[in-house]
């Protein structure tokens, strides 16, 4: 059964449908998500991030043979993919560590001139409107040339 807790590099067997294969499992890499466990596959030749819940009951020990023929066979290509990986998690954790500065001269929004009106003592919210409802008599259709 999987248990990482005794050593630091742990060797198994991941038993699925699709077949076995060796994996590898390191308690010096960075945590997984929630629920989530790295594992080295030797057939991907890759770090892959495993639902614990689903592949946990699938992980075996190896005997003392296979884990020694599986330290010979793979211990190159996880060593090379162990220090891809790490690389890459250390540059998320250096990015997720800048600080968020934006230069002291940024754009700041412009405010409104203010408009003066000479009108300043009409009350705009008076009901009703400032046209005559006379309908123009004042005009004659005498100054009106044809």
């Amino acid at each position: 059964m999987y248990n990482t807790a005794k050593k630091q590099v742990w060797y198994g067997e991941l038993r699925t449908a699709r077949g076995n294969v060796v994996v590898i499992h390191d308690n010096q890499l960075p945590e997984a998500s929630p629920g989530r466990v790295f594992l080295y596959n030797t057939q991907r030749k890759a770090i892959v991030e495993y639902v614990e819940d689903i592949v946990k009951p699938n992980l075996y020990e190896l005997s003392d043979d296979q884990v020694k023929a599986a330290e010979s066979a793979f211990n190159g290509d996880w060593k090379s993919a162990r220090s891809a990986f790490m690389a890459k998690q250390q540059s998320r954790i250096n990015l997720a560590n800048i600080k968020d500065t934006a230069p002291a001269g940024g754009r700041k929004a412009k405010p409104e001139p203010q408009i003066d009106d000479d009108d300043s003592d009409v009350d705009v919210t008076a009901s009703g409107d400032d046209y005559d409802d006379d309908g123009g008599d004042d005009w004659d259709s005498d100054d009106y040339d044809e």
